[in-house]
């Protein structure tokens, strides 16, 4: 289990900046994570990478001389915040446009889509691909529904050493798309891994017995088994991944492969190389050339007992930009010409605007500022029964990760009214916030609930009914629209969408605030009981969609217990019910 920290909550951030400090030779912090501290040519394409702490040397250890330019590094398990990612993006840039590539996960997807919108519109050109290698986690038809593990090594280092070597944007994202479609991964954990400050672990596995299949943030596996021998477990590896051969090999003889044997953090060295003495047989018994082989931790789980074997199936273009030199604080090869260091500087955030407001939106503000002070004791008094229940087939972290979010949200909210922010400006400040300081999609999400309501009551007059049920709708259709995501696919809006439909009906029938929200809050409870009845069509919880059959979403989940508790703060303000 992980045992050293001082607050949890701020393990994170804390661990970045010692980072930073033991890697200042390659790396500089910004805000929202790393970028190289050594000078970048002008015009060159800027590799940025990321994804949730908790996988070192992913992301942050990737980041120097041939491998990636910056790194976006979101809490624990969770996606970088949208804009972490701009942040990020906007230091590492170089005047070669971005290219993004990252795990795909549902959050991480979210945020680097939206931010790569955003830098478009600032006239900054951007490109993304995917890393899609875990073969567990969709079937060939749907190889792009697959998550990335261990394999965003190779994708990363085929588009940084095409930078490198002055590719532009388009040539940058041509040979990583190629990278990632002639790699494949496959993995296996013998104990789950622990959150700082976590009682217990996000999974767990049956003693003598091995998780197979499952995700490095501990989505459950596709089967479980007895501990085979290390040569058995060798053997499991390579079949499964020499069964599925990508497009262009045809058979293994004769193919150039890179091996990529990963340690999940806690199997010990020592057995990886008894592992991987197996594989280096086999593949050699199939008559595959063996090239750079890797053992080692790559990306990691934190604590998890676990391995994973990645095959990297090379042709000429690809080996030749393989054998880049690399020097970053985790990864090295061969010699890197050091370059100067660069003599930027990070700069403080500046402290969002306040913007002027009516005399009636300032006098609401501190009900605002209190509906989002109720959401985050909501959360508090809740977040050990959703880390459970998004442990059925998630990755257990939705509670922490709401509870990161709702803090910061009302720190937010707290801060701007007491600035003399309207109410709709209070609102704005916590959706950033819940955004930034959470990530992942319920962040995401909840930054554009919050946002959708603020903009749309706005901080000209006193919020009544009718403009509250309208931000609610402009929220439901903005969730929608952002997550894609649809009533019947398990997920938030199951109970978002009957909570705003509620909320208008009972408006719109001259019901007090008060009456119609708390109506629309039953609703919202009971449809989210009733997703326990679903099958996920998104997210993590997607490729185990089986083992959440009579749980309910645990976003639903929290929306529905969040409805319900603003309900009850508003039926004890009497003055607020119109």
């Amino acid at each position: 289990m992980t045992r050293l920290w001082n607050d949890p909550s701020a393990f994170a951030d804390e661990m970045i900046d010692g980072f930073v400090a033991a890697n200042g030779r390659c790396v500089r912090r910004v805000a929202g994570g790393v970028v190289r501290s050594t000078v970048v040519p002008d015009g060159q394409v800027a590799v940025v990478i990321g994804g949730g702490s908790g996988h070192y040397p992913a992301f942050a250890g990737l980041v120097g001389q041939g491998l990636a330019h910056g790194a976006a590094m979101g809490n624990l398990f969770a996606s970088p915040s949208t804009q972490q990612i701009v942040s990020v993006a906007k230091a590492a840039e170089h005047g070669g446009g971005v290219f993004f590539t990252y795990g795909n996960y549902a959050g991480d997807v979210l945020n680097f889509d939206a931010a790569q919108d955003r830098l478009r519109a600032d006239g900054i050109a951007c490109t993304t691909v995917t890393v899609t290698d875990d073969i567990s986690s969709a079937t060939p038809a749907e190889k792009h529904k697959r998550r990335g593990i261990a394999g965003d090594l190779t994708v990363f280092r085929i588009a940084s050493a095409a930078a490198e070597a002055g590719g532009d944007l388009g040539e940058v994202t041509r040979v990583a798309a190629l990278a990632n479609e002639r790699t494949r991964s496959f993995g296996v954990a013998f104990t789950g891994c622990t959150l700082p400050g976590a009682e217990a672990p996000l999974f767990s596995v049956p003693e003598g017995r091995m998780a197979v299949g499952l995700g490095i943030h501990g989505e459950p596996g596709i089967d479980e088994t007895e501990i085979p021998t290390a040569d058995g477990l060798a053997e499991l590896l390579v079949s499964r991944l020499l069964a599925e051969l990508p497009e262009g090999v045809e058979t293994a003889r004769d193919a150039r492969v890179v091996p990529i044997l990963n340690g999940l953090g806690s199997l010990k060295y020592e057995e990886m190389f008894v592992i991987y003495r197996r594989i280096a047989e086999l593949l050699s018994d199939e008559g595959a050339v063996i090239v750079d082989p890797h053992v080692g931790e790559y990306c990691t789980s934190f604590d998890m007992a676990g391995t994973s074997l990645t095959l990297f199936w090379l042709d000429d273009e690809l080996e030749r930009l393989w054998q880049t030199p690399v020097d970053t604080p985790a990864y090295r090869r061969g010699t890197v010409i050091a370059a100067a260091r660069d003599d930027a500087t990070s700069s403080a955030e500046a402290i969002a605007d306040i913007p002027t407001a009516g005399d009636g939106s300032r006098a609401a503000a501190s009900l605002a500022a209190l509906v989002v002070s109720v959401t985050a004791e909501t959360i508090d008094t809740h977040v050990d029964e959703l880390g459970r229940l998004d442990q059925i087939a998630g990755d257990g972290d939705h509670g922490i990760g709401m509870q990161r979010g709702a803090r910061a949200a009302r720190a937010a909210a707290e801060s701007a009214a007491d600035r003399g922010a309207g109410a709709g400006t209070v609102l704005v400040h916590a959706a950033d916030a819940w955004s930034d300081r959470a990530g992942g999609t319920s962040g995401a999400l909840w930054g554009v609930i919050l946002r959708s309501i603020g903009e749309t009551i706005g901080d000209e007059d006193r919020p009544d009914a009718k403009s509250v049920a309208a931000g609610v709708a402009a929220a439901s259709r903005g969730v929608m629209a952002y997550g894609k995501a649809e009533v019947g696919d398990k997920t938030m809006v199951d109970a978002l969408v009957p909570f705003s439909a509620e909320l208008t009906r009972g408006v719109e029938t001259g019901e007090p605030l008060s009456a119609a929200w708390a109506g629309a809050a039953d609703a919202a409870t009971r449809a989210a009981a009733a997703t326990a009845d679903l099958l996920p069509r998104m997210g993590r919880a997607r490729p185990h969609a089986e083992k959440s059959l009579g749980t309910p979403d645990p976003g639903a989940h929290s929306l529905a217990l969040i409805a319900t508790a603003i309900g009850t703060l508003l039926a004890d303000a009497p003055d607020e019910r119109n």
